[in-house]
């Protein structure tokens, strides 16, 4: 379960301890959460991507209320002026598409692999200006065009590339983006006042009731009768805790990310962390990226950057970055034998790229997991 926006930056108080401990934490618990989920649900001996969803809201909706008895990372919903016609008009809508996102973002681990997933992913900037210019909320610009297009055209790329192709699973993963994109715009209109500003921790504890009562629902309609109660104890009562307890880490970890940082160093860290968890994914579970889909993503990649930050932010970061690169490299011997490294990694990429099958970068060390059908 991925964290929810942020329309503050929140109070968290305590000792400080170094930002990359933060960002550390955060990346930690997003990937782990990734990657249990997928391992649960594909192989783990529960099959239930509605219903495991539904216990994480349900283990939310309890954690957030002990939270907000027990400690003070909740205290910042006092400063929300929330009403039942606020609750009924913007908090249930914006929960039931958070619903919808998070049932969309399991149930692809039954069709898709991990690194393929993330590479759909950063399609989200995409979907959220096209919401945001439907809804009148935002007006195009030309910066904001030429990297919808990069984007899109990285991501169509990382498709066409991908190898164990599902439409199925490319359906699920779209809904869940423009569910995801909805919610964002929602919150964005609702939410954005001066009385209902909210952090990610503040936000679950609103969503999270509401989420979970949705996904009973849709979990009695479409995995109820397939249900096995001794999936349970085959996946593991600890192991299913554990899992819930990672996913609302989740939350915590970007509550004192942003708190102890910003919300620009949040973003720069989910891009690292998506280049790191499709990394991990071919090096440790083996999965196969083509050539086609190395250049697509990290096309995307660059486009999702520069939605990030902006072509004016960008520029002066790298001119920032290539001054104490400079400096640091000092002589022309050093610089040379760093030029000469990316050289060569470029041309092995493309070696094996080209080797491979017609285009596939080999899967590293470790046996052949079981594709995702």
């Amino acid at each position: 379960m991925s964290g929810l926006p942020t329309t503050e930056k929140p109070s968290v108080g305590g000792k400080s301890l170094h930002p990359v401990f933060y960002i550390a934490s955060w990346m930690f618990f997003s990937n782990t959460t990734i990657l249990f989920n997928k391992k649960l649900i594909h192989s783990g001996g529960f099959p239930y991507p509605i219903i495991l969803t539904c216990w994480h809201l349900i283990f939310a909706t309890l954690a957030t209320q002990v939270l907000s008895r027990t400690t003070s990372l909740l205290d910042g919903r006092h400063k929300v002026k929330m009403t039942q016609s606020t609750y009924i008009r913007a908090v249930v809508p914006i929960g039931v598409l958070f619903s919808g996102s998070l049932v969309c973002s399991n149930l692809v681990y039954l069709y898709l692999n991990v690194a393929f997933i993330q590479m759909l992913k950063a399609a989200g900037p995409v979907a959220v200006l096209a919401v945001s210019y439907l809804w009148g909320v935002s007006t195009p610009t030309f910066e904001n065009i030429v990297n919808v297009v990069g984007i899109t055209a990285g991501v169509a790329l990382a498709s066409a590339g991908e190898i164990q192709f599902s439409w199925v699973g490319f359906l699920f993963q779209a809904g869940g983006i423009v569910f995801e994109a909805l919610r964002l715009v929602m919150i964005q209109v609702l939410l954005s006042g001066e009385d209902m500003k909210m952090d990610p921790l503040v936000s679950l504890y609103y969503f999270a009731p509401v989420c979970a009562v949705m996904n009973i629902f849709v979990a009695l309609v479409y995995e109820a009768s397939s249900f096995r109660v001794d999936a349970v104890f085959e996946a593991g009562v600890w192991t299913l805790f554990l899992n819930a307890l990672v996913a609302f880490m989740l939350n915590v970890a970007s509550v004192f990310l942003i708190g102890k940082t910003s919300s620009l160093v949040l973003t720069l860290a989910g891009i690292l962390k998506a280049i790191l968890l499709v990394a991990f994914s071919v090096l440790v579970y083996a999965e196969v990226i083509t050539f086609l889909q190395f250049v697509g993503y990290s096309i995307a990649l660059f486009g999702l950057l520069c939605y990030s930050l902006g072509w004016a932010q960008l520029k002066t970061l790298t001119t920032t970055a290539h001054t104490r690169a400079s400096a640091s490299l000092g002589s022309p011997s050093a610089r040379r034998a760093v030029s000469l490294t990316l050289v060569f990694f470029i041309v092995l990429m493309l070696f094996f790229g080209f080797q491979n099958g017609g285009g596939e970068v080999p899967a590293a060390v470790g046996g052949n997991v079981s594709p995702s059908t």
